[in-house]
C-alpha cells in the first residue's frame, strides 16, 4: 500500500488536464468546492479527502480511457482541481509551523488579518 504522497507523485494525466487542474487550484476553496464534489456533510480531514479524491479521479480516468458515454470532462477537471488544492493544503499543514517575530506581526494590516480564506 502506498502512502498519500507517493500516490500523488505517481499520478500522470494528459497535459491539458494537469494544466487545467493547476490553474483551477489557484482559486480552490475547500469549504465550497469539496462539498460540491464529495457531497454535503462534515468535511473530511485533508489526508482522508485526498484519498477519496484519488479514488474518484481513478474512476473518472478509467471512464475517460474506456470512452464511456457517461464520462464528464468537467467533472474530471473538478476532481483534479480539488485534488490539487487538497494536496497543497495537505503539504502546507504538514510543514513545520513558521515562527514569526514581533516585527513581522506588526507589519500586518488589520484588513489582511480579517480577510476570509476563500472568496
Amino acid at each position: 500500500m502506498q502512502d498519500v504522497y507517493t500516490r500523488l507523485t505517481l499520478l500522470r494525466r494528459p497535459r491539458v488536464l494537469a494544466r487545467a487542474a493547476r490553474l483551477g487550484a489557484q482559486t480552490y476553496c475547500r469549504q465550497r468546492d469539496l462539498h460540491r464534489i464529495l457531497g454535503y456533510g462534515t468535511l473530511p480531514k485533508p489526508a482522508a479527502a485526498v484519498m477519496q479524491l484519488l479514488e474518484l479521479e481513478s474512476t473518472q480516468d478509467t471512464a475517460r480511457k474506456a470512452g464511456e458515454a457517461g464520462y464528464s470532462l468537467i467533472r474530471h477537471v473538478d476532481v483534479l482541481i480539488a485534488l490539487a488544492g487538497e494536496s497543497a493544503f495537505l503539504r502546507n499543514t504538514a510543514a513545520p509551523p513558521r515562527t514569526e517575530t514581533a516585527a513581522l506581526q506588526d507589519r500586518r494590516s488589520a484588513a489582511a488579518e480579517a480577510a476570509a480564506p476563500c472568496p
